[in-house]
């Protein structure tokens, strides 16, 4: 036996209300934010993921294999916006989008200033 050490950055106020839907060879696993640790027989497997609100986004996947009694780390960050990919790997991960995601609010926000200095 392995296992399968998959950790989902993130929380339900910093990501998403609802936690990221994770398959482990197309089966779908119960999962939360933070730790959640599969026991998995010695093999190939294939972690996909991906988060929903209105649509699919976010998706993410990762193939390894797991050696009898190997703990193999999997780490999956979600998307700052719905328009990017998801981050996965064996080490921690940056949050994808959060750059785009400021630049918007930054342009958003000068747009707004203009708007109000041409009122005055």
């Amino acid at each position: 036996m392995g296992w399968i050490d998959l950790t989902i950055q993130g929380s339900h106020m910093t990501s998403n209300l609802i936690v990221p839907t994770v398959l482990l060879n197309g089966h779908q696993m119960p999962t939360q934010y933070g730790r959640n640790v599969f026991p998995v027989p010695p093999g190939h497997w294939n972690v996909e993921m991906y988060t929903q609100w209105t649509w699919r986004f976010g998706k993410a996947s990762l193939s390894f294999d797991v050696a009898e009694g190997q703990t193999v780390p999997v780490f999956y960050a979600a998307p700052a916006t719905t328009f990017q990919k998801g981050a996965i790997g064996h080490v921690k991960q940056k949050k994808p989008g959060v750059l785009a995601l400021v630049a918007v609010l930054v342009v958003l926000l000068l747009v707004i200033v203009g708007i109000v200095a041409l009122t005055i």
